[in-house]
């Protein structure tokens, strides 16, 4: 790690740069970049920087630094969705590496609920399953005067709930078969 008087970089800077690198998924220049970072802690606990340490901690399937980094450091909203991933996949990746197979959404539903998002990435949402309870509501508001959303609709639809276009068609698919199936039994 550099001395402030060595390294060209201000914190901005710094975290700008962790940020750019992030996105476009240079690790290893990342990785460099990071042991230049001076050890103050006007560096080291900015948020980019803690983020681009996080992204590392899981390119190199250290995953419990990345619950260490997502736990321990307060996050503003607009990185909450992509730390959400990186945590939900740290867990995921954790549990096919000691099962030796892959998750299927059964395994993945439990790991969910198993590992809840920590308070500092948390939006305050309920996820059931895996959507958001907003996005549920939308569907169920929709489906009550519309049961067979057009193409058009369903994308629309899956813009508005941050959903894709094929899970807003198999949830529609899936409440129409479980309506009928209440209808039968009635």
């Amino acid at each position: 790690m550099a001395d402030m008087q060595s390294f060209p970089f201000n914190p901005e800077q710094t975290a700008c740069i962790c940020q750019v690198m992030e996105i476009s998924n240079e690790m290893k220049k990342l990785e460099k970049f990071m042991w230049n970072i001076p050890t103050m802690e006007i560096y080291q606990q900015n948020e980019s920087v803690l983020r681009a340490k996080a992204h590392l901690a899981y390119h190199d399937q250290q995953f419990k630094e990345v619950y260490r980094i997502i736990q321990s450091s307060n996050f503003t909203i607009q990185h909450h969705h992509s730390l959400q991933q990186l945590w939900l996949n740290a867990h995921y990746a954790e549990a096919e590496n000691s099962r030796n197979k892959s998750l299927g959404a059964v395994g993945k539903y439990r790991i969910r609920r198993k590992f809840p998002l920590p308070r500092t990435i948390w939006d305050g949402e309920e996820t059931s399953y895996c959507f958001k309870e907003k996005s549920r509501n939308m569907l169920r508001e929709y489906y009550q005067h519309n049961p067979y959303p057009t193409p058009r609709e369903k994308r629309d639809l899956a813009e508005n709930t941050d959903l894709s276009v094929t899970q807003v068609s198999n949830w529609f698919k899936n409440r129409r078969q479980r309506d009928r199936a209440l209808e039968n039994r009635s």
